[in-house]
This record gives C-alpha cells, sequence and structure tokens, in this order.
C-alpha cells in the first residue's frame, strides 16, 4: 500500500477511498435500475395488484 501511495502520490485513505468507489459501481445491486420502472404507466399499482389477485 505505501508503495502504491508514494507512486501516486496519494494518501492512503484516498487510495482506499478509490478503492471502495470502484467495488461498490461493479457491485451495484440490480434494483437500482428497477426503481421507478413503472412510473409511466397510468395504472395505479395497488389497483393493478389488486385485479392480479382477484384472478386466483
Amino acid at each position: 500500500m505505501a508503495d502504491i501511495s508514494a507512486a501516486e502520490k496519494k494518501s492512503r485513505a484516498e487510495i482506499i477511498r478509490e478503492a471502495i468507489a470502484e467495488y461498490l459501481l461493479k457491485h451495484k445491486p440490480a434494483t437500482v435500475g428497477a426503481f421507478g420502472l413503472w412510473s409511466d404507466r397510468k395504472v395505479d399499482g395497488l389497483a393493478y395488484q389488486e385485479q392480479a389477485r382477484s384472478e386466483w
């Protein structure tokens, strides 16, 4: 770690922060992309759910 810190002229803390940020970008949960997926629909979510369940 000291070699990297010296070569890049950055503190250890900064290198660790960058490593964590890169890791989080690579391992982003899939649910984040699904947020707001139905925002363009005109159907009320609760009404849709009740209608779907009534079919059972």
